[in-house]
């Protein structure tokens, strides 16, 4: 039986102070999941930004591949960055290393460079003045094209990208060798599920995805 919400559960309770201005309890209740990547791009000194970024969704228009970032903070680098150089590259971890690329939520100061201090690898742009990262199997290189404010007063921005160069591993478009998908392909963020009626919360994880016919 569907059970109806418009305000947050009496039973949800932050976790941490801030919570709840920084996330929405909509977050925890509908958990959907969405793909991990990493954004870079060169800070004002010419350091390598890295930001571990989910909640993002990715479309074609008009024979352009567009990139939608649900959600950057305004008060990051990676915001500060990308209005002065206008481009990034995605760059699409497999699990086997991601906790290099949660790493970089750490190694944040200004003059990190975030890549290489997290055990990854800078690896140069074929179109784009901003570093891939070497281990990563899909590098999109994009453009910068718009920003908007989710609501009046929202402490975050949608960010509209424009792919111009991608870079891929052999192995990973081809369905036949490690493919895109399943235990070796793209991994999703699974935000920690909250239970509205008993309150019980259940750890952020990361999810793959497996074809239905298989």
């Amino acid at each position: 039986m569907k059970k109806e919400f418009s305000h947050k559960p009496d039973l949800y309770e932050e976790q941490w102070p801030g919570e709840f201005n920084t996330f929405s309890w909509g977050d925890y209740l509908t958990a959907i999941p969405s793909p991990i990547f990493l954004i870079t791009t060169y800070k004002s000194n010419r350091k390598p930004n890295a930001c571990l970024q989910s909640w993002s969704t990715f479309t074609g228009d008009a024979g352009e591949f567009i990139c939608l970032i649900g959600s950057v903070s305004k008060k990051g680098h990676l915001y500060e960055s990308l209005l002065k150089t206008k481009e990034c590259v995605l760059n699409f971890p497999a699990a086997d290393i991601y906790d290099k690329c949660q790493a970089t939520i750490q190694n944040n100061d200004f003059e990190d460079d975030e890549i290489e201090k997290s055990g990854l690898t800078v690896e140069e742009s074929k179109t784009v003045e901003a570093p891939r990262i070497a281990e990563c199997f899909l590098n999109i290189e994009c453009d910068f094209i718009w920003k908007k404010d989710h609501f009046k007063g929202a402490n975050d921005v949608v960010v509209c990208l424009k792919m111009k160069h991608i870079a891929m591993d052999e192995d990973y478009y081809d369905e036949n060798k490690k493919g895109r998908y399943g235990k070796t392909g793209y991994i999703y963020n699974i935000h920690s599920p909250r239970n509205p009626e008993n309150g019980e919360i259940f750890d952020t994880d990361l999810g793959i995805l497996k074809k239905y016919s298989e």
